[in-house]
Parts: structure tokens; sequence; C-alpha cells
């Protein structure tokens, strides 16, 4: 087909409802998880992150250099300050039961500290920006710089009352922009490299997912990643999200309203989704990756969040996704 009209995306949406996504399903049976393989592919996945772990610190921390005028110098050394941090996020525990875990600890690392110090990490400048270093050369070390990504948000409860999950299966998308719920969850998007399941940036907001999404396409410029595909939900299947990624094709599935005229990158888009759709599908569906990567991350960190200043907040979700980096090295 030479040329599409909006008729065509329109008949196409409606076989997809009728017949196509069923006939796709069939086609493409979900497997199940072998549980007994995936607890041993992750013991060894723990493992190389921990013998990883302590080099890829000193490294992240090795040059940085913070001028801090005059007063009382911090009592931890950067690289401990990054160390206790992260343990902090994957052991899960409040900071005080953390702050009592580091006595029996100290032995080893030898760091003793009160729960308001391992507190005060979350609004630490110098811990942010280490953290962005070991994000960096985790990625520079897997070789991420031009990358297949799918790409996708979920939901963090601030109260142990509340659950994501739940809201949203009551509510469905008016959960990413309600304003009863954005004081209850924090919002956030992040991008997945398809070839290591790795994040190539996030962002997060206490308001909507969009602004979580907005903020991770800034992260992304920042990384100089380049993307020569991306695959979207239909709440970013708009002209102006398709057209943010002129260089890259798009796999997305068109909302029942979409219109042509919106620029040659967007007729592509349609292009693709009217004149080959199973192919089509098959890409746009390997967007379950972030649906797996944000499950395997809530199985392992919780799907709540212990922190209540924004800042805190957003630094304890970054270190997380450090963490599944670390994970999948």
């Amino acid at each position: 087909m030479a040329r599409i009209w909006e008729k065509h995306i329109h008949e196409r949406l409606r076989d997809l409802e009728e017949y196509l996504l069923e006939e796709y399903k069939k086609n493409h049976p979900q497997k199940g998880v072998n549980y007994v393989e995936y607890e041993k592919e992750f013991k060894q996945r723990f493992r190389k992150a921990m013998k990883e772990l302590d080099p890829l610190v000193e490294k992240a921390t090795a040059n940085l250099r913070f001028y801090r005028g005059r007063g009382d110098k911090p009592s931890l050394k950067i690289n401990q300050k990054l160390r206790l941090f992260l343990i902090s996020q994957l052991v899960g525990k409040s900071n005080r039961m953390m702050a009592y875990m580091t006595q029996l600890f100290s032995v080893i690392t030898g760091i003793n500290r009160s729960y308001k110090t391992i507190e005060r990490l979350y609004s630490d400048k110098e811990v942010e920006i280490a953290l962005f270093n070991l994000w960096i050369i985790i990625l520079k070390n897997k070789n991420v710089n031009q990358i297949d990504c799918c790409g996708d948000a979920t939901g963090y409860s601030l109260f142990i009352s509340k659950h994501y999950c739940s809201i949203v299966q009551k509510i469905k998308d008016k959960a990413k922009e309600s304003e009863n719920t954005k004081k209850c969850f924090v919002y956030k998007f992040a991008l997945m490299d398809l070839s290591t399941k790795m994040y190539v940036c996030f962002g997060t907001s206490l308001i909507s997912e969009r602004k979580a999404f907005d903020k991770a396409m800034q992260m992304l410029k920042e990384t100089g990643i380049k993307l020569n595909s991306i695959r979207l939900d239909r709440y970013y299947s708009n002209p102006c999200d398709v057209n943010l990624f002129p260089e890259t094709k798009v796999y997305i599935i068109p909302k029942k309203n979409a219109k042509l005229g919106h620029g040659e990158h967007w007729l592509n888009a349609m292009k693709s989704f009217v004149e080959d759709t199973t192919k089509h599908l098959e890409e746009y569906f390997k967007r379950n990756n972030s649906e797996s990567g944000w499950s395997a991350d809530k199985k392992m960190f919780g799907w709540n969040v212990r922190q209540k200043r924004d800042d805190r907040i957003n630094t304890a979700l970054f270190c997380r996704a450090v963490w599944h980096n670390l994970l999948n090295l």
C-alpha cells in the first residue's frame, strides 16, 4: 500500500479488536515461568553483582572532589556513603533497623552510623552524583550506546495501606492523572534496552506519569544513548509523542480517534501498523519486557517507598534502578 488514509487506520483497529489480537495471541502463546531456572539464574546474577559492586563503587567515586567550605567535614567518605546507601536499599529495612544492622556488620565494613545518618544519604547531593556516575559506568561496561528499547511506567505507594495495582484496576488509566491518587503514589517511567534488559533512563513524579516520562526523556539526552527503535503503550500513542523520536522506529497501537496530518514520522508509524500489522505487533509486544522488569523490581524491593520528601523519594527509586542494572551485568 503506497498511501494510507485515516479510514485504513480505523479499519485496522476494528480488525485488531475483532480477531487480529486473538489470532496473534494464539500464534504467540505466553511461556510459563520456570521458577527453578529463574532462581538459579538470579542467584548467579546476584553473585556477579556482589563481586562487581566494590570495584564499581570505587571507580564511580575515585575522581569525585567536592568543595564544602568551612564547617565539620563528613565522617564518611563518598565511597562509604555510596556503599552504605546501596546496601540500605537492597536490604529494604527501615533506617532505624538499617542502623542496627550496620553495627552488626561494622566488623566487616568499618561503618557504624545512626539511622539519621542513613536518612540524610537520600538527600545528599554527593551521593546523588556518585550514583549517576555508577549508572553511566555500568551502561558503558555493557556497551549500551545504540539500542532497541521499550518503555513503560508504574507506580509505587507512599502508604502501606494503599496498593498501586489495586487502585489502577479500579479506575484504570485515570490513576495516571488522578487528583485523588497523586499524593498516595509516585510514578516512575523508564526505558529498557531489549538486549541487556538494563534501564537507560528514568524519571519520577508525584503528579502524573506524563511528567515522569518527560523527566526520563531529559535524562536520555544526558546519557547520549541513541535509539534505533522504541515501543510505547497507548498512553503515549499521540503524534506529539511519536515525533519526539524523529530518527527512531516507533512501534505503538494508535488510539481510536487517530488522524493523519502530523508529519512524515507519524505517517511512517501508521504505515507500519496498517501495512504489516502482525510484524508490527510482534515488535510492539516486546514492550512486555518493561512490565517484567517492574515485576522483578517490586519482587525484590517491594511496592512502596518509605521516604516522604520529594528528593529522597527520587533518590530511593534511582537506587533501585541502579540495582536493577547491577543485577543484569
